[in-house]
């Protein structure tokens, strides 16, 4: 080594040591909100996130600094900082901006360090975030075409139609170096926008839909790059969404009018100058394009004979368009969308492609997905190519469409002339494994036909994986569903006439999902549609948003609006969603006590067990009362639980005054539910159904001594009655996995997730489904309701995979897995579990393999966390040793339980 370089590496040295900077601790992750580099928040007082990563054990952070500066070089500066946490002395790893007042429309960068006991990080890179504007800044109109002018469109008709609007606006721009350009836009009900002929963004259907009479989102871009010195064109394309009426007949769903659009775009240029344009009367439309319909139900059509070739860059001749109709605003309050987009988060090809007896092809994706085909083709002019969507067959190869009831699910594209083409909706998406291809001249390749799959832009954070076949395809199955449902809210289903926020379906099944996908965002928004769609009373409607009016003061359903804000403060951290809502949550509190709680016990029950599996193969509903549990139990047990929640959420909130009435109105019906509901001789409560003997266990309110039998009650009937298979619907599968295993039977709950006959999730898979299906007999049931692709009947399964198999559990009174349980069930016949989980803390990890009495275990805790890890005395019968890292092992009974720091650790063989 040469002495100059001995020299840079001492100099290096000493400034590392002066700073107390360590290589051994990194700091991941930094966030604002939640996201990396958002535009356009409108919080005031956003919340910063960040985690540390180590290799070595018990590593600690004792305190951190933040700086924001409305310049990125000024992050050094003290002048030019807008906030300088200084060294705060905590362990967390969230801090919410205590700085000067953020301004709107402004760009901010902002860096973190943490202090540990193994050295202090290095500063994060520099990351940036812009802020909202507000409603005095728009100074823009909502416009459109406010006509039906093309023919066969209408509002009132079971198949509504109206073609696609276009929308232009040339403007000069300035000689000048430009700074900065920023698009602030709404287009309703969904747009794709264009500067000088280029996407503005990858978006799809943006933005966000909701309730459009309360509320309405738009987007923030940077278009800085796609902005030129002189001539300039900014085009938008306007879709329906559900801001048209998606149908008019039969059940009709909510629509607000005809689309239209707001936008303002911003120049700042170098020499401190500025430039505004606004959506105005200025603007032109056409509604004459190529997309003659779109409708999410029905599909989208193209005819490539009336494409507009230059329509969205300057120059192109207008002069046929109409001068824009200035429109009125929607009723809702206009902020900036606070969730990420609906992307392109794969891609996938077909795994055969056949020409079925009728000439037509056949196209099999391999899997049940959702999402929209960009498709090459060849076709002759004028010929329409269309596209069929269905998620099963037929047994002669033909598409199986009655369980879509209403919707067609068709995409037609019309040529313009001989030759090939490249096309993909803009406006629709479709839940499909299976395509049928018409009107092609030649039989397409795979390479030639790719299914972008579609849902809200998040990280899967959870791997799973086991040595079990059936285990393994369940979970893909809820995988592929679960984010298969997710189109800015949480849906039931995607392929038919409905795809609306059921929340019964996501009351404990939110939980699940956090495993698998970083979900917070999108339940905070949902969080919101579900406070739109209150009443003055305070009743909350089951379909959030409320896009079918149905308000049935349901507990168990309406309850998702608390399970789901627990899960976003226990799971990420994240309290937003208990302190914003927690007065709304409250008045539906308040409505269910005035108006529902009679002598202890909550009368209201309006779904009952949903959807519990029938004794017959073609039943939707079981005719058999036995099975049925009384409404009343479900009712009562699940608000009992709600009002404990909503305790501690009102001290969270600020209004720990209300904390003692919620617990008092609970004891009541605890004794309530047992003096009018529970058998005390044969001890089960109302019909000895599964799930009305599941709830009072699980939360606990089982009289003293009582437990064991009702449990047996439990294990009878499913055991012995139901010969090893489920027995509930989708209430009670929210608890059964994990209340089997919690009194001991992890035997049976493990023989219920490997089962392969009716009823069950191995049932599903073995019939050839790569989703989760909407009834236990999907396959045999009547169309009415065989979606095959659900996620409410996953219950607590998922929970159950990660928590009771894997060992990742986030421990009682932990946020953000900050403390872990790990206490897996290593029920007999399973060898091996291997599984991750990217918490907002770090990454956990967890693999076992079992032989016999012979155990190896390793797990990961992330740095700044700790763990308690029980350890079977069975499989591992000497103590552990006491090592690094391991602060305490004590005898538990029938476990060793082992207190963990972070770092990496191996227990076994």
């Amino acid at each position: 080594m040469t002495y100059k370089k001995i020299q840079l590496l001492c100099v290096l040295l000493y400034f590392c040591i002066a700073s107390g900077c360590s290589d051994v601790v990194r700091l991941e992750s930094p966030r604002l909100e939640m996201q990396e580099a958002p535009l356009g928040v409108s919080v005031p007082h956003p919340v910063f996130s960040w985690h540390l990563d180590s290799d070595r054990k018990g590593v600690e952070q004792n305190a951190y600094e933040i700086r924001v500066s409305p310049i990125l070089e000024g992050l050094d500066s003290e002048s030019s900082l807008v906030w300088n946490s200084g060294k705060v002395a905590s362990d967390a790893m969230q801090a919410v901006y205590d700085g000067q007042a953020l301004e709107q429309g402004t760009d901010y960068y902002w860096k973190v360090r943490a202090y540990t006991n193994e050295g202090t990080t290095a500063w994060s890179k520099a990351h940036r975030f812009s802020t909202a504007i507000g409603a005095d800044r728009w100074q823009a109109e909502w416009i459109g075409e406010d006509r039906l002018s093309n023919p066969g469109e209408n509002r009132d008709s079971l198949y509504t139609r109206l073609a696609a609007r276009y929308l232009r606006k040339e403007f000069a721009g300035g000689q000048k170096d430009i700074r900065r350009a920023m698009l602030y836009i709404s287009g309703l009900g969904a747009y794709e926008a264009y500067l000088n002929g280029e996407r503005v963004s990858d978006d799809f259907l943006a933005p966000a839909l909701t309730f459009y009479s309360k509320l309405v989102y738009y987007n923030t871009y940077d278009v800085t790059r796609l902005l030129h010195k002189g001539d300039n064109t900014l085009g938008v394309i306007l879709g329906n969404g559900r801001y048209f009426w998606l149908r008019a007949q039969g059940k009709p769903i909510a629509g607000f009018g005809l689309p239209r659009l707001l936008a303002r775009l911003e120049v700042e240029y170098e020499d401190g100058s500025r430039q505004a344009v606004v959506t105005d009367g200025s603007w032109k439309v056409t509604s004459k394009g190529p997309i003659i319909a779109n409708n999410e139900y029905d599909g989208e059509e193209y005819d490539a004979r009336k494409e507009l070739p230059g329509w969205n860059r300057s120059g192109y001749d207008d002069t046929g368009w109409q001068p824009a109709d200035v429109v009125s605003a929607p009723a809702g309050q206009l902020c900036a969308q606070p969730c990420p987009p609906i992307r392109v988060m794969e891609r996938v090809r077909p795994v055969s492609i056949t020409r079925i007896p009728s000439g037509k092809y056949l196209v099999d994706m391999g899997q049940n997905m959702v999402g929209r085909l960009n498709a090459t083709f060849t076709a002759r002019k004028d010929s329409v190519v269309t596209m069929r969507f269905s998620e099963l067959l037929n047994p002669d190869s033909t598409l199986y469409v009655a369980n879509l009831r209403s919707a067609k699910a068709t995409d037609l594209f019309t040529a313009a002339a001989d030759g090939k083409y490249t096309w993909r909706p803009a406006f629709v998406f479709h839940g499909f494994r299976y395509i049928e291809l018409d009107g092609l001249t030649e039989m397409p390749a795979a390479k030639d036909l790719e299914v972008e799959v579609l849902y809200d832009d998040m990280a899967t954070i959870g791997t799973f994986e086991t040595d079990n076949r059936v285990i393994n395809q369940v979970y893909s199955n809820a995988y592929w569903g679960i984010r298969g449902n997710y189109r800015n809210m949480p849906t039931d289903c995607p392929q038919r006439d409905e795809r609306h926020g059921w929340m019964g379906d996501r009351t404990t099944g939110c939980w699940g999902e956090s495993f698998i996908f970083e979900n917070c965002l999108l339940y905070r928004k949902w969080l919101q549609d579900i406070e739109c769609s209150q009443g003055d009373n305070g009743c909350i409607s089951v379909v959030s948003p409320q896009y079918w009016y149905e308000r049935a003061d349901d507990i168990t359903w309406s309850g998702a609006y608390i399970f789901a804000a627990e899960m976003m403060y226990r799971h990420f951290g994240d309290k937003s969603g208990i302190i914003k809502h927690y007065p709304s949550m409250k008045r539906w509190a308040e409505l269910i006590i005035r108006q529902y709680v009679q002598d202890g016990v909550v009368i209201r029950d309006c779904f009952g067990d949903w959807c519990l599996p029938p004794e017959s193969l073609e039943l939707i509903f079981s005719k058999d009362p036995t099975r049925k549990p009384d409404g009343r139990i479900l009712s009562t047990a699940t608000f009992w639980h709600i009002l404990h929640l909503l305790a501690d959420f009102a001290s969270l909130a600020g209004h720990p005054e209300d904390a003692d009435g919620y617990l008092a109105c609970a004891s009541s019906l605890k004794e309530g539910l047992n003096r009018h509901l529970f058998n005390y001789e044969t001890a089960q409560y109302g019909n000895n159904a599964v799930t009305g003997n599941l709830l009072p266990l699980y939360y606990g309110l089982v009289p003293e001594g009582y437990e064991q039998r009702v449990l047996n009650s439990i294990v009878e009937k499913t055991e012995v009655e139901r010969n090893g298979h489920v027995s509930t619907g989708v209430v009670g599968i929210q608890y059964l996995m994990r209340c089997l295993t919690k009194y001991g039977r992890q035997d049976l709950a493990y023989k219920l997730a490997t089962q392969e006959t009716y009823p069950s999730w191995g049932y599903m898979a073995k019939r050839g489904a790569t989703t989760i299906w909407e009834l236990w007999n999907g396959d045999t049931a009547a169309p009415d309701m065989n979606s095959a692709n659900h996620v409410m009947l996953l219950g607590d399964l998922v929970i159950w995979y990660y928590e009771n198999l894997a060992g990742i559990k986030n421990a009682e009174g932990s946020t953000g897995f900050r403390h872990i349980e790990m206490k897996p069930c290593f029920p007999d016949g399973l060898g091996r579990v291997s599984a991750t989980y990217r918490s907002v803390s770090g990454t956990i990890g967890s693999r076992w393999e079992r032989d016999g009495d012979s155990l190896s275990w390793t797990v990961t805790i992330p740095a700044n966390c700790s763990a308690t890890l029980y350890l079977p005395v069975a499989l591992h019968p000497e103590k552990p040793v006491l090592a690094e890292g391991i602060r305490g092992i004590t005898s538990q009974e029938a476990y060793w339980q082992v207190e963990l720091s972070s770092g990496t650790y191996h227990f076994g063989k």
